[in-house]
């Protein structure tokens, strides 16, 4: 069941055209008198209690199966050549059967900086074997309410949650992330998870997979849910009270390094690109692929020049215009309410 699964979730993500980014409806202003030279920018963040050279990273998308094995293989090897961290797909599968190796990607890989991924379905002595089978930097804890309502396979049990993400932040002996799945997490989720200790959060808007969509083409017929939850931009503006108490990371839509700068400048330490990867592993060489996201090193940078900014706490003065959805819900009150 898991294998097939999983696999159907690789097939209709890359089916699925979202019709709605929010990154096109944000707007940077361009700084003609530039203030630093291009060997001056600095692109290092921080987050989950360490430093990392780059602020993008390969973020989960598969496992359990030995399609997602191979993708897997290739994901990593991109990712130990440009020196960014991967992070796998669910480590549930390997769960339900030990023998399953499509996770174990670093056995020939020592320089990968590599983190995993568990639903938070799963109580944390689940997760903590995960944690003894790959030694990640750090736990992705993704929260999925939606898909699981979803699936016809899926979890119909919720109370327990807030108790394992509890259990999470106190016993993890590794930093570990709260990850939602493409619906966007609400102020009063990333706030809850402040008071249980967490202190990352990815915040995985509305814009690029869509697990709704990929629940109802596999048998669901709520075709009307496809575009539930909020964008990955309103998302993060949603997130700014939090900003400074939390590293917030985004995922969900991004496309290139003009899209993940815009992030920046709202205020996220990171991004997490996984239908993009997927993408472009599917399309092109490893080789290929290597080529592409060291450009995109460099393509940050020149963006950065571009508005003055020297690193990325400075990118958080830019000036910025919002269209569209993005004005229009700028403009109303969003005080959330639970």
């Amino acid at each position: 069941m898991s294998r097939n699964r999983k696999d159907e979730h690789i097939k209709y993500a890359l089916k699925y055209e979202s019709p709605y980014n929010s990154f096109d409806d944000m707007e940077l202003i361009h700084c003609s008198l530039p203030k630093y030279d291009l060997d001056e920018i600095d692109v290092t963040t921080h987050f989950a209690g360490r430093d990392w050279e780059f602020p993008f990273y390969i973020n989960a998308m598969t496992g359990g199966s030995e399609k997602g094995k191979d993708i897997n293989q290739r994901l990593a090897q991109v990712a130990e050549a440009c020196g960014i961290l991967f992070v796998t797909g669910s480590y549930s599968a390997a769960l339900n059967n030990p023998a399953d190796d499509s996770y174990a990607v670093k056995k020939d890989k020592p320089d990968l900086l590599l983190a995993t991924n568990i639903g938070l379905d799963k109580p944390y002595e689940l997760g903590q074997h995960a944690i003894t089978a790959l030694h990640p930097l750090f736990l992705q804890v993704h929260v999925n309410l939606m898909q699981e309502l979803l699936m016809p396979e899926g979890e119909r049990s919720f109370k327990t949650w807030r108790t394992h993400l509890k259990d999470y932040a106190e016993k993890s002996t590794v930093p570990v992330v709260l990850k939602e799945v493409g619906f966007g997490m609400d102020l009063a989720t990333i706030q809850m998870a402040y008071d249980l200790g967490i202190r990352t959060v990815d915040l995985s808007g509305r814009g690029g997979t869509s697990f709704a969509y990929i629940e109802n083409r596999r048998g669901g017929n709520r075709d009307y849910l496809n575009n539930w939850g909020q964008s990955t931009l309103q998302a993060l503006l949603n997130a700014q009270p939090m900003m400074d108490k939390m590293d917030l990371l985004v995922s969900g839509g991004v496309r290139q390094p003009l899209d993940m700068v815009k992030a920046f400048v709202l205020g996220a330490k990171a991004v997490g690109l996984s239908r993009t990867m997927l993408e472009l592993i599917e399309r092109y060489s490893v080789t290929e692929v290597i080529s592409i996201i060291n450009s995109w090193k460099e393509d940050i940078r020149l963006i950065m020049c571009a508005l003055a900014c020297q690193n990325l706490m400075e990118l958080r003065q830019v000036p910025y215009l919002l269209y569209g959805r993005l004005q229009e819900a700028q403009n109303q009150i969003k005080k959330e309410t639970r």
